[in-house]
């Protein structure tokens, strides 16, 4: 049956299905074939995958973050970016990274990221003279740090299927993001030392001040939310909501970017975007309950323990195996399917299930940008106008760089811990 469950799906894959209707349709015809469970389950099942407060987050982390795009706040954190690290050598690709560090704290998001900073960041390293191949993949490997930095929607989403702390998990993401950053700025010289691109004057004492302080709106967003979770003040449900009504104020009030008519057009928009979501998770939902069902966790627990006991090893084997998964399926439903599967096996090894989180959403993360179903990818080639296959190749070195920061965390699992433990309770 679990081979039935597995060819049904990749067929309606093949078939240009969409990932959520091909995990109903393939539950459905499971249940059919197996005869003594109730159709009226699959019902149960779907509604049972969304029936989560913790879940209100995402609809209000995506409102938050379209109302800080739409307010005219990425011009201003690209300049505060561009005072910062413009004068380095391949200055605009560093401005690229930073930008997307910056605001990996208001969406939560990669596709946001992308999307949102992309088409200014693009257009701005053009007029520069730099390559769109170039442009593109930077845009495109940065974006892979908005849900790695908090605030993070998969890790809301791994918290609510685990019961692990939120406020952990965002805390355990500071490192490997700012990790992330850093090697991705190192690789970006390489290059543009190697291409000869060109950097900007650097920026006086003076103008890096004035610059900070025409973002330090949207830059105290991210620790109104953290120090919110991590005082207790709030919820991380409570904190999304903080986060948009911020949002809102200062994008029509305080900066006036966002004119009230055209609130409501974008308020639609994340709710068409947070229901395709939604919807995801509770067709996986059902689709991880029959896998449950057929003893799949049980199965893989034998199968990478009859390998190894070792926790490094078998974090290893998860590694390719959701690396490989990313490649072809949508994050959020791998985050769905395979958690409740991989948690008895990373438990009965000793894994800290707060580092297993960040180094799962990692993985994930580059799965974005590796075709052939790159999320992220397809964005940024209709933004650079550039093919799949030039983006891949001059993405090479910087997936290179994700995945020596994939192995450092995986490895080191301090860089995930030590923030997490020095500041909350365990």
């Amino acid at each position: 049956m679990i081979a039935i469950l597995l060819i049904g799906l990749f067929i309606f894959f093949a078939m240009n299905i969409p990932i959520s209707f091909s995990m109903i349709l393939t539950s459905v015809i499971y249940l059919l074939l197996k005869g003594d469970i109730p159709l009226i389950v699959v019902a149960h099942r779907v509604a049972a995958g969304t029936d989560k407060y913790l879940l209100l987050c995402i609809p209000f982390f995506f409102l938050a973050g379209e109302l800080m795009n739409a307010g005219g706040i990425m011009e201003r954190l690209v300049r505060f970016s561009r005072s910062l690290v413009g004068h380095i050598p391949g200055g605009l690709g560093h401005v690229n990274v930073v930008s997307s560090m910056l605001f990996s704290g208001i969406s939560g998001s990669a596709v946001s990221d992308a999307s949102g900073l992309g088409m200014l960041e693009i257009e701005l390293m053009r007029r520069s003279g730099y390559d769109d191949k170039f442009s593109g993949a930077i845009t495109a490997a940065s974006a892979t740090i908005g849900p790695v930095i908090p605030p993070s929607i998969p890790f809301v989403i791994f918290g609510g299927i685990t019961g692990v702390s939120i406020g952990k998990l965002f805390l355990g993401g500071v490192i490997p993001g700012l990790l992330m950053g850093l090697f991705l700025m190192a690789f970006v010289y390489r290059i543009a030392v190697t291409r000869g691109y060109e950097k900007s004057r650097r920026a006086t004492l003076r103008e890096i001040i004035r610059e900070f302080y025409r973002s330090l709106l949207v830059l105290i967003l991210p620790v109104i939310i953290l120090g919110g979770i991590l005082s207790g003040a709030f919820t991380p449900t409570e904190a999304a909501v903080v986060a948009a009504v911020y949002a809102f104020i200062v994008g029509t009030m305080v900066l006036k970017g966002i004119r009230f008519k055209e609130v409501f057009p974008l308020m639609i928009r994340v709710g068409v975007n947070s229901a395709k979501l939604l919807f995801i998770i509770a067709s996986a939902y059902l689709f991880g309950w029959i896998m449950a069902r057929e003893g799949v966790p049980l199965l893989l627990a034998n199968t990478f323990m009859s390998i190894s006991e070792n926790p490094y090893v078998i974090l290893f084997l998860i590694n390719i195996m959701l690396l490989g998964l990313g490649c072809f399926m949508e994050p959020i439903t791998i985050m769905i399917i395979l958690v409740p599967i991989l948690i008895p096996l990373v438990q009965a090894v000793g894994i800290d299930l707060v580092h297993f989180g960040v180094v799962m959403t990692l993985n994930l993360m580059i799965g974005l940008i590796t075709p052939p179903l790159g999320m992220v990818m397809f964005v940024v080639v209709n933004i650079a106008n550039v093919s799949i296959a030039e983006l891949t190749r001059e993405l090479l070195p910087l997936l290179a760089a994700l995945l020596i920061v994939l192995m450092l965390i995986t490895y080191i699992p301090s860089l995930v811990l030590w923030i997490p433990n020095m500041l909350m309770a365990p």
